[in-house]
C-alpha cells in the first residue's frame, strides 16, 4: 500500500468506512444508555460518528481513538474545544487498557474485522462494564450463494452470514439486542465524499497518485456491483458474563 498517496486521497474525508448518523441513533435507542453514560468511539477514523453518538445519548462523554496520527489529529482539530470528546492514539488490541475503560459502550463501525471476529469481540468484551453494550459493523452476506464478485470485494476476509455473526456474538458472552444491515446511504456517505475528492485530485495526479486514484474508484464501483449480495451487518449486543 503507498500510504502517502493513500492520505492525500483520504486526509480531507468525513468519515472512513460506511454509516450515517441514522445507524447511530438506531444503535444507542437499542442500548438504552444512561445519562452521561461513557462511550468508547473505537478505531474512529476521522471521526465521522462522534457527534451523533453525542447526539443519541444526553450528556454523553465520547472516547474517540485511532491508531493512524493522520486520523487523530482529523479529531483533535475537529473536536477541539469540546469537553465532552477526549482523542487519543491506541490500537484496537489496546482498547481495554486505555484509562477510561471499562466503557459503558464501544462503538466500532467497519473496524473489528481487522482483529477477526472472535478475537474482536474478546477484546470488546473485556474492555465493557458489566451490561454494556457494544456496537459493531461486521462483513456479511445478504444471499445464501454469493457470486465470486462479492467474494472477491472483501479480499480473502472469511465472511459469512448474519446467522455466524449472531452465533459468534453469543459464544463470546453478549445478547444481541438487533441488527440490521448498513443501509445503501449509509455506503453513498462513505463514497460520494471520496469520489469527489478523487475528481479534484486528478488532474494534478502523478502517476502514483493516479494509481490509488483508480484503486479508490475501483472500490467504489465494486461495491455498486455487489451491493444486493453483501455489505455491513450492524449488531448491537449487550455484555451479559
Amino acid at each position: 500500500m503507498d500510504w502517502e498517496a493513500f492520505f492525500t486521497v483520504h486526509s480531507a474525508l468525513p468519515r472512513e468506512g460506511p454509516g450515517a448518523p441514522e445507524d447511530v441513533a438506531w444503535a444507542c435507542a437499542l442500548a438504552d444508555m444512561a445519562h452521561g453514560a461513557v462511550i468508547c468511539d473505537a478505531a474512529a477514523g476521522p471521526g465521522g460518528d462522534v457527534e451523533a453518538l453525542l447526539t443519541a445519548v444526553p450528556a454523553a462523554r465520547v472516547v474517540a481513538f485511532d491508531k493512524t496520527e493522520a486520523f487523530v489529529a482529523q479529531m483533535r482539530d475537529r473536536f477541539a474545544g469540546c469537553s465532552a470528546v477526549t482523542v487519543t492514539t491506541a490500537d484496537l488490541n489496546d482498547i481495554g487498557a486505555l484509562p477510561e475503560a471499562p466503557f459503558d459502550m464501544i462503538w466500532c463501525a467497519g473496524a473489528l474485522y481487522f482483529l477477526g471476529l472472535e478475537a474482536g469481540l474478546a477484546q470488546m468484551h473485556g474492555a465493557l462494564k458489566p451490561g454494556g453494550v457494544l456496537a459493531f459493523s461486521e462483513p456479511f452476506y445478504k444471499v445464501p450463494a454469493p457470486g465470486a464478485a462479492a467474494v472477491a470485494f472483501w479480499d480473502g476476509y472469511p465472511t459469512d452470514d448474519a446467522a455466524h455473526i449472531a452465533a459468534a456474538v453469543s459464544a463470546a458472552g453478549f445478547q444481541t439486542l438487533g441488527a440490521r444491515a448498513v443501509s445503501d446511504a449509509g455506503w453513498e456517505a462513505y463514497f460520494q465524499p471520496m469520489e469527489a475528492r478523487i475528481a479534484a485530485l486528478r488532474p494534478d495526479a502523478d502517476a502514483r497518485l493516479t494509481t490509488m486514484l483508480d484503486l479508490c474508484a475501483k472500490e467504489a464501483a465494486q461495491w455498486r456491483q455487489v451491493k444486493d449480495e453483501t455489505g455491513y451487518l450492524l449488531t448491537v449486543a449487550r455484555r451479559i458474563s
